[in-house]
């Protein structure tokens, strides 16, 4: 090699040695990953805070499809997402336990609440125990209206009257098959109850008029994990930038920006993810 092919060589070197340094985190990863999550990630604005962020460290556009939880694991099964970000640990454990999921985290969690007209028809303002209300609730003339989507917070739901031991009569208890945001109108115009996560709930309240009556019990916390789909059983998937997004969003970057998330001042999701050893 004479002397001009050397320079010409060791510049070219230099020139992808910066490159690399100065290429986005992950942008080796394909460039978009579909995330499967639920209503309240989206609704409440959240993703619309942290999205971006990712977007522009890494180089990958996340493609956000927001159901319940149910639906949104039942989309990973089927490969149709590349990692989903969902409220529902017993759901997720089995999705995982199947073979589906892997790389599962912590990230976050905030707490569900029950919420009803402001005028309290059914008399459970400052309740602390959240299986009473429910007793209490039954028995009451009030309608609940009920996700019936199979998202976390229609199980949740459905835990809760089983431990009560009761439900409403059909003609109180409305099954709605409809996301948070739907469900918060409804209960609005029929002047009835609904159990919400309080994300949504505070995105909404403006709109609806209702109250929050039960908040508190430690059996309404209402965790949040993210789920890689199992690149073993479909070939098609983003693993790489779905495991990107899993990465940041529970680095020290990713848990700070869900800390400092607020919508009208409220801190509305709490970081859970534990701390790299």
């Amino acid at each position: 090699m004479n002397l001009l092919e050397s320079i010409f060589h060791h510049r070219r070197q230099l020139v992808c040695a910066l490159v690399a340094l100065t290429w986005p985190l992950g942008a080796t990863a394909q460039s978009t990953i579909r995330m499967s999550t639920t209503t309240s990630t989206d609704n409440s604005g959240l993703l619309a805070y942290l999205l971006p962020a990712f977007q522009a460290k890494s180089g990958i556009k996340v493609h956000v499809i927001a159901v319940g939880s149910g639906k949104a694991l039942e989309l990973a099964k089927r490969g149709d997402v590349d990692v989903t970000l969902v409220h529902a640990r017993g759901a997720e454990d089995a999705f995982v336990a199947s073979g589906h999921g892997v790389d599962r985290r912590d990230v976050m969690h905030n707490d569900f609440v029950l919420a009803c007209p402001a005028s309290d028809p059914a008399r459970l303002r400052g309740e602390k125990d959240v299986i009473a209300a429910f007793r209490k609730l039954a028995s009451s003339p009030v309608r609940f209206i009920s996700r019936g989507d199979d998202s976390g917070t229609d199980i949740m739901e459905k835990s809760y009257w089983k431990l009560a031991g009761t439900m409403p009569p059909a003609g109180r208890y409305l099954s709605s098959g409809q996301g948070m945001g739907e469900v918060l109108t409804m209960a609005a115009e029929l002047q009835a109850c609904t159990l919400t996560d309080r994300a949504t709930f505070a995105t909404f309240q403006a709109k609806t008029g209702l109250d929050v009556m039960v908040q508190g019990d430690r059996r309404m916390r209402n965790p949040y994990g993210i789920i890689a789909v199992n690149p073993a059983r479909h070939a098609g998937v983003n693993y790489r930038g779905a495991r990107a997004l899993i990465d940041w969003i529970t680095s020290p970057e990713g848990q700070t920006r869900i800390g400092t998330f607020r919508v009208k001042g409220q801190q509305l999701f709490f970081p859970s993810a534990p701390a790299a050893p």
